[in-house]
């Protein structure tokens, strides 16, 4: 039986004002599809999850289509801030009654992998969008410091390749230009880039890679079966396999799959380009930085000297009505320095965030596959699990058999109720954070 979508999205399909869209390479067109056509795989999203699936599949040899409802990075993966971390989520080390010892160090190693993935492709196919190495994790507890330290001696265990230290505060507050932090994790592997610029350039590498991508092309109906077909308002895709990979904005596409993910906004202001001494002094190492509370601040520098300041996670499911009212006080309380200098740019969108805050990377049927909720380390862990479902697809692997063994919860409340249940239980740890 065809599943119908009934609640189509009805966002405008332009990519939303922000300043990676003002700083864009080349904002490509794709078609809308409007016939009907046949291929091996049909993949629904193009962010970094769908446009890398169907990279890893065109190389193996296989026909793909992907259907964007908007526009390539229009989501998460073309407003995010751009910071490429080590890891795919929180704690791997709580899942070892689920995947055993060697799925934790599974886990581990596939964190430090999806980062290499992401370097890789922008080393093969020549992607300009800024890459930066150097990135620091900052810390305002001792509970903080504690957690680095036993994250250093594992990197440190498992021979993790580039440069990594422990800093005290007056190094932290060198590299970050605030006094705020009491020390930090440097990783000179890990970095940050212009997100928008790599999806775009993916893309088109996908394209010569023989793989067809169709925008404005917002799916209305699956017929699950085999082989599954795919509709939308003009044109219909018939493939033997579906990837669906639209993270914080699927719905409507599986009820299974929208109990599981919670879209939370996130959101980032962008100043000016600031004087080169005031850029030198709040970032002088041109690192991203990240502090560990709940409610985390994160923020580094564009290409163009731009402070690019990230926070205020909101799961209430409500856009503050000015995101730059709402977070240039944060920015100011870290950084006096810039409460003349002007805010040019201020955006948001959603993540999806899982209860246990592990990505979900599965199947809900033998060739329907899936894969969201990256709690934040979406820029690499994307691109992980894009390689983790061609190979699955490709029977090439079973590393999908170690995700499949972790129980993601459903989040409580039904469509209504779950955000606000969330947002009373997520005060209660930005609390402990202030403890």
């Amino acid at each position: 039986m065809p599943v119908k979508i009934r609640n189509p999205h009805t966002h405008s399909s332009d990519h939303p004002d922000s300043y990676y869209v003002a700083s864009a390479n080349a904002l490509i067109e794709y078609e809308k599809l409007d016939n009907h056509i046949q291929t091996d795989v049909c993949v629904i999203g193009g962010g970094f999850s769908g446009i890398n699936t169907a990279i890893e599949l065109a190389e193996k040899g296989y026909r793909v289509v992907v259907l964007e409802a908007f526009k390539v990075g229009w989501g998460a993966s073309g407003r995010n801030g751009g910071q490429l971390i080590r890891g795919i989520g929180h704690d791997v080390e709580k899942f070892e009654n689920e995947v055993g010892k060697e799925g934790v160090r599974i886990l581990g190693d596939m964190g430090l992998e999806a980062v290499e993935i992401v370097k890789a492709r922008v080393k093969r196919f020549d992607i300009d969008c800024d890459l930066k190495l150097g990135y620091a994790d900052v810390a305002h507890k001792q509970r903080d410091m504690a957690a680095l330290k036993e994250e250093l001696n594992w990197l440190e265990k498992v021979d993790y390749k580039y440069e990594t230290k422990l800093i005290n505060k007056a190094e932290a507050g060198r590299l970050s230009g605030t006094s705020d932090y009491i020390g930090g994790l440097v990783d000179k592997g890990s970095g940050h880039l212009h997100p928008l610029n790599l999806v775009l350039g993916e893309a088109h590498a996908a394209t010569t890679l023989g793989v067809k991508i169709y925008e404005n092309s917002c799916v209305e109906s699956i017929d699950y079966g085999e082989p599954i077909c795919v509709r939308t308002d003009c044109g219909s895709v018939t493939a033997d396999n579906l990837v669906i990979c639209a993270n914080a904005y699927g719905e409507g596409l599986s009820k299974e799959l929208e109990k599981k993910v919670l879209p939370c906004g996130s959101y980032i202001i962008a100043t000016e380009p600031l004087p080169n001494e005031i850029a030198n002094k709040i970032n002088p190492e041109n690192y991203a930085l990240c502090d560990m509370r709940v409610a985390l601040d994160y923020f580094r520098l564009s290409a163009d000297n731009r402070l690019l300041f990230g926070g205020r996670c909101n799961y209430s499911g409500k856009d503050p009505k000015n995101i730059a009212a709402s977070m240039r006080p944060k920015m100011d309380k870290l950084y006096p320095i810039l409460k003349d200098i002007n805010i040019e740019y201020a955006w948001g969108g959603m993540i999806g965030i899982g209860a246990n805050r592990l990505p979900q990377i599965g199947r809900l049927r033998n060739n329907v596959y899936y894969a969201q909720a990256y709690c934040g380390h979406g820029v690499n862990t994307t691109h992980l699990a894009a390689k983790v479902l061609a190979e699955a697809i490709d029977l090439e692997t079973s590393r999908i058999d170690v995700f499949e063994k972790i129980k993601h919860f459903n989040f409580p409340g039904g469509p209504i109720l779950r955000s606000p249940l969330l947002a009373i239980g997520m005060s209660w740890f930005q609390l402990k954070d202030l403890l």
